[in-house]
């Protein structure tokens, strides 16, 4: 079993999505003992952002791309093996302001290539990244699951299933900013969940 885990926090340092999700990985190295495990921290090695000259360099043939083009699409190359790779991805997922940090959204954006990791077919887009258990740890300061306010879970399930990973389980720690008592009943739900893992 291969399992990459993906800390999208932006703090290198006490974060409780981090936390959590390397807690998800520990589940699964118990189970599996022989697995191999991938971290890449987005704090400690982002990448970079779909800008003007990262399209470029992607949509210039690889035979006639600058040495500098060439080093901005082999970042986006490493993350796409990495996730092709895996047979399981840990997400740590904190929310910022509604969102999904940048450091994800770059992410995300460089393991989605056409005919590489997704297609378009005469039945519509087809994800390529199939077979995949996903585990999304999602730490907030509020409560805003199932709100209209929890724009992560629906976004994050979208475009995974696009990619071709619809096997996803979401994990919980919510409330962690509304005082020490709800911030320790967030983290022990969110820990029950994880025990509760069929790994």
């Amino acid at each position: 079993m291969n399992i990459l885990q993906i800390n999208a926090s932006a703090r290198s340092e006490g974060s409780q999505s981090t936390l959590l999700a390397s807690e998800v990985v520990a589940r699964l190295l118990d189970a599996h003992p022989d697995a191999h495990h991938v971290v890449r921290d987005l704090a400690r090695n982002p990448i970079p952002v779909l800008d003007e000259a990262a399209l470029g360099a992607l949509f210039t043939p690889a035979e006639q791309r600058t040495p500098e083009q060439a080093a901005r699409v082999a970042i986006d190359d490493a993350a796409i093996a990495e996730i092709q790779a895996a047979d399981v991805v840990v997400l740590g997922v904190p929310m910022y302001n509604f969102g999904v940090p940048v450091q994800l959204k770059a992410w995300i954006d460089a393991i989605s290539r056409a005919r590489v990791t997704f297609q378009y077919t005469a039945n519509g887009p087809e994800g390529l990244l199939t077979g995949k258990k996903v585990y999304v740890v999602l730490a907030r300061g509020g409560l805003y699951r199932d709100t209209p306010a929890d724009s992560q879970v629906p976004y994050l399930r979208a475009v995974l299933g696009f990619l071709g990973m619809k096997d996803v389980e979401f994990i919980y720690a919510e409330g962690l900013a509304m005082g020490e008592e709800a911030a320790a009943k967030a983290i022990a739900a969110a820990r029950r969940d994880i025990e509760a893992i069929a790994a």
